[in-house]
């Protein structure tokens, strides 16, 4: 029996899970800050400890620069510690129902590809859209011949049971790689 930790920080909605050869045992919502405290929450409420883990899952980004540095840190030193191997997957591949949309602040999006792209640029018509960026810019996509969920609908929000679902291989912690889309604001000063 493999007991994985998936979780992923990049979005505006922190979430992790605790699945056991596919079966999702717990599901939590935390802030990115303190997804470690969720997850020994997750592991002792399924009756288990953070030695029962054999492999962690995280969500790569795209997302918040500082938010996926925070959960891929995380990962890292969680992986290490426990000598647990890890997968690293795309925080796009969270969402289900729908295309996902995230929003990436600076009236842009994030999308496959991955790709970061102003909302009106988006050809959306027929096509549902989830994930918090869906939200922000129903209107625009509303009227561009999308479809946008209700803001309450679950597919708006990332699943970490869908990343442990959608990982493929697993190695260890060191081959982690953020997925970034474009630079980060903060630059070397001069």
């Amino acid at each position: 029996m493999t007991t994985t930790f998936a979780f992923d920080t990049a979005t505006s909605t922190t979430v992790c899970a605790l699945v056991r050869d596919g079966e999702l045992l717990g599901e939590r919502f935390a802030d990115a800050r303190s997804v470690l405290a969720a997850a020994d929450d997750l592991v002792r409420s399924a009756g288990f400890g953070v030695s029962d883990l054999d492999a962690l899952v995280v969500g790569t980004g795209p997302g918040s620069f500082t938010s996926i540095r925070i959960g891929l840190a995380t990962a890292r030193g969680l992986a290490l510690s426990l000598g647990i191997p890890t997968a690293g997957v795309s925080t796009l591949q969270a969402f289900a129902g729908g295309t996902a949309v995230i929003d990436a602040r600076r009236g842009e999006v994030f999308v496959e590809g991955p790709a970061v792209v102003r909302p009106e640029e988006l050809e959306v018509a027929g096509l549902r859209l989830v994930g918090d960026g869906a939200v922000r810019y129903r209107r625009l996509f509303e009227e561009a011949g999308g479809e946008v969920p209700p803001d309450d609908d679950p597919a708006h929000v990332p699943s970490a049971a869908l990343l442990a679902a959608r990982a493929g291989s697993f190695g260890p912690a060191a081959g982690l790689e953020p997925l970034y889309v474009r630079d980060p604001d903060a630059v070397p000063s001069r």
